[in-house]
């Protein structure tokens, strides 16, 4: 067992668990590492394309590396209505990032979700849980320097 991943012996051992082992992991690393896979599959014994397969099955898993901050771009109906897809356009722009993705400076993560519960305030985005609302393109881009910043 690769010490890394230690933890995951607090999880039986049966194939069964294979599910709550990898979120495990997903909780403690962020996402599912190439090296994570290989771990999962000795410790459980099974081979690692059925743990890819597992991977690639649930949404809820990562395979790539979350950047320090996450963005969140809402998608939701009124989100949709107001400019979502435009805010979308504006985040491809400054940072080159397409949903899924980490950018190369490992500061940014980008995922769409369906609503972030602040309808009233569309097009919406959250970093790190942090909602900005009302976005325009000069307030993105002003947003996303600060974080450069820090």
């Amino acid at each position: 067992m690769d010490n890394a991943y230690s933890y995951l012996e607090s999880v039986d051992k049966e194939p069964s668990n294979l599910i709550k082992g990898l979120q495990l992991i997903q909780s403690t690393e962020g996402y599912v590492s190439d090296d994570a896979i290989r771990a999962v599959a000795k410790y459980f014994s099974l081979p690692e394309v059925e743990i890819e397969g597992v991977l690639s099955f649930y949404a809820q898993f990562k395979r790539v590396k979350p950047g320090k901050y996450k963005i969140a771009l809402c998608d939701g109906t009124a989100c949709h209505i107001k400019g979502s897809p435009l805010v979308h356009e504006w985040v491809r722009q400054e940072l080159n990032l397409n949903p899924g993705e980490t950018s190369a400076d490992g500061l940014f993560s980008l995922e769409t979700v369906a609503c972030l519960g602040c309808c009233s305030l569309a097009p919406v985005m959250s970093i790190n849980g942090r909602a900005y609302a009302k976005l325009t393109r000069k307030g993105l881009v002003k947003i996303i320097k600060e974080y450069q910043a820090k």
